[in-house]
Order: C-alpha cells, then structure tokens, then sequence
C-alpha cells in the first residue's frame, strides 16, 4: 500500500463501464479504496458485478445533484486524500472538487489538450490518426482543462476499434497508475500547463451518426474507419432491400461482417450468397 506520512493514501473512485476495471483493481491494491461511485444501477453491470466479486463498497448515481448529495451528505465525514476518476460521465462540481485534500485526477483516453470531451478514442479513429494515448490530469472547473500529471502514447492500429483500443490505455494508465499518485501526493511530481491555444474537441455520438445512405455513400476508407470507430456504439447501420420489397436494417461489424437485424453475423460471402440483393448492396458501398 502507497503511504504519505505512514498512513495509507485514501481514495475514492469515480466511473463507468468496462474499460475502467484495471483502474479499479490497481487502486484497491495500491491504496486504501474507500468507495467506487458508479453511474451503473443492474447487478450484472461490469464495475457493479467487479465490486461484488472483489467485496469493494459501492454507490450509484445517477446526476451531478445526485453526487453532490453523495459527498456533503453519507461522505461528509469520510476523511479521503484523492478522487480518481476515469469514464464517468457526470460533470464533477467544484463542491466535490473541494472535499478533497488533493483534489481530483482525471483519467483521459487522449493525448490532451487533443479531443477533449466524451469521445476522444472514437474522434482519434474516425479522424485517421496514427497514434492517441493516455493523460492523467488534475481537474479543475473546466472540461479536460487541468494540468497534466501523466501522459504516454499508443499506436493505433488498422484494425483497431474504439473497443480494443479504449481497453489498451485503461490498462496503460492502471499499469502507471501506483507510481503517478504516489509522486503527486508526495508533491515530487511537475505538473505541466496544457496548451490551451491547441485545444480540440469531441462530442457525443448518436445512432443518426452511424447512418450510411447507400445512394451517397462515404469511400470505402472513411467507411473502415467509421465501423472500427462506431464500435460497440452507435454501430455503422444502413436500409436496403436485400430480399423482394422491404428494407431491412443491416448491422456493419469490424472484420468484414455484416448483421441483418434479428439475424446472427455473417461476411460479406455469406451474405452475397444468401440474399438476393446482397452483392449489389456491397458493391454500391465498394466493398467487393
């Protein structure tokens, strides 16, 4: 356990989703992990299910008026050192940033001040981009605004899908996770100021985004990276009538596949072969 002064740092975690559950782990096994803040609800979410197994307390919410309840009112006598948060998705308030002896640190899936906001690995592979990376920061009262405490790069690969690749620098920000708090506690470690000028920003994803019009269809390179971006959300999705007169609703998947609502995935082989108009669909999109 990281220790300042012999006692063991206290923390509490904030986030949501999968893709955060080596934070969680590094920090139950480095620090004193008082409470994990979540905004999932259902026994089988991953960070509820983790929480279950690892017997680490847990506590849902739902809203920025729910958190701040959370904290003045059942935390208000919890003394803790440090809020880490990584894929949460509720603005923290400057009410909550303030019941932390040494603030709060962000967990961000970028190479900031590249793609601040909600969907910065999705952006990175919509965009091209070569290479994203990890940056740890302290938060202050603006988005991805405040300086930078850790940061290291990661190749994005071709076949990469926001998935995989969200995966990849959770897990690279836990691996260093251990190392960067105990340095900032401690007061060892050089904050540095982002450069704001070059500042850039995302935004969230709906379905609607994720829409290819077979008769104006993207090329068939922003097409690939749009599938590996979109995926597992919103998914790349389109209406063509593959078979007598009625469209359908059909799935894109990375790897070459496709999903035909209601229907288990396929290749592009298969589908050809199995529906009457499926060559004609993949060809109007350039993918045979």
């Amino acid at each position: 356990m990281e220790q300042l002064n012999n006692q063991t740092i206290s923390v509490i975690f904030f986030g949501s989703s999968k893709y955060v559950l080596p934070v969680i782990e590094a920090l139950d096994k480095n620090f004193d992990l008082i409470l994990v803040v979540t905004t999932e609800r259902e026994p089988s979410d991953p960070i509820i299910k983790f929480c279950q197994k690892e017997n680490i307390s847990y506590h849902s919410v739902s809203s920025t008026a729910n958190l701040s309840s959370l904290v003045n009112g059942q935390l208000s006598n919890v003394k803790c050192d440090l809020g880490v948060v990584a894929d949460f998705g509720i603005i923290i308030p400057k009410e909550v940033l303030d019941a932390f002896p040494e603030g709060i640190i962000n967990i961000h899936p970028s190479l900031l001040p590249k793609y601040r906001g909600p969907t910065p690995v999705q952006t990175a592979i919509l965009n091209g981009d070569e290479k994203t990376g990890v940056t740890i920061i302290k938060i202050d009262e603006e988005v991805d605004h405040g300086p930078i405490l850790f940061q290291e790069e990661e190749a994005i690969k071709l076949e990469n899908t926001s998935e995989i690749l969200l995966l990849r620098l959770f897990q690279k920000a836990a691996n260093s996770l251990s190392k960067t708090i105990s340095e900032y506690i401690k007061g060892s470690l050089n904050l540095a100021e982002q450069i704001h000028k070059n500042a850039s920003y995302t935004k969230l994803f709906t379905k609607k985004d994720g829409f290819i019009d077979v008769s104006n269809p993207p090329s068939k390179e922003l097409l690939d990276r749009m599938i590996r971006a979109y995926f597992p959300w919103p998914g790349v999705w389109s209406k063509f009538k593959i078979r007598n007169s009625k469209f359908e609703i059909i799935k894109f998947l990375p790897g070459s596949k496709l999903q035909i609502s209601g229907k288990r995935s396929i290749s592009y082989e298969d589908f050809i072969n199995g529906y009457q108009n499926g060559k004609d669909f993949l060809e109007r999109l350039n993918l045979v």
